[in-house]
């Protein structure tokens, strides 16, 4: 199959590992130790729901990494990078999963409180 991308020209053969299969449920994530996602969480395993059927392609990774996106959130397996983080940001983190899923008026999900306490910081800062 052959298509047009912006300026270029895309091929893919039929056997090509494009990966994008369906992830619906919890999934478990390994939080690299250090991390934002870590401190936020307090831990290194998390538990999260996810409905999608999106992933990063492998092969980007590295440039990515490169440019100061960090893979702070891997699948148990090492495989499928849940988390990532902006370096040099004081709160950038994406994440494959759907923490509005488990998350209660009086109990919010963890990356939500923080993104709020983040948020008043850099308030007080400007």
């Amino acid at each position: 199959k052959e298509w047009v991308q912006g300026n270029y020209k895309v091929r893919r053969a039929q056997d090509d590992d494009k990966g994008g299969t369906m992830r619906l449920g919890a999934y478990s994530a390994v939080l690299a130790p250090g991390s934002k996602v870590a401190e936020v969480y307090g831990a290194t395993e998390i538990e999260e729901r996810h409905r999608h059927r999106y992933e990063v392609d492998a092969q980007y990774r590295g440039a990515l990494e490169e440019k100061g996106l960090k893979f702070s959130g891997m699948s148990p397996d090492g495989k499928l990078p849940e988390i990532v983080e902006w370096q040099d940001h004081p709160w950038f983190i994406g994440v494959q999963f759907h923490p509005e899923l488990k998350s209660k008026p009086f109990a919010p999900a963890p990356l939500f409180a923080d993104f709020i306490r983040a948020a008043k910081e850099v308030e007080r800062l400007v």
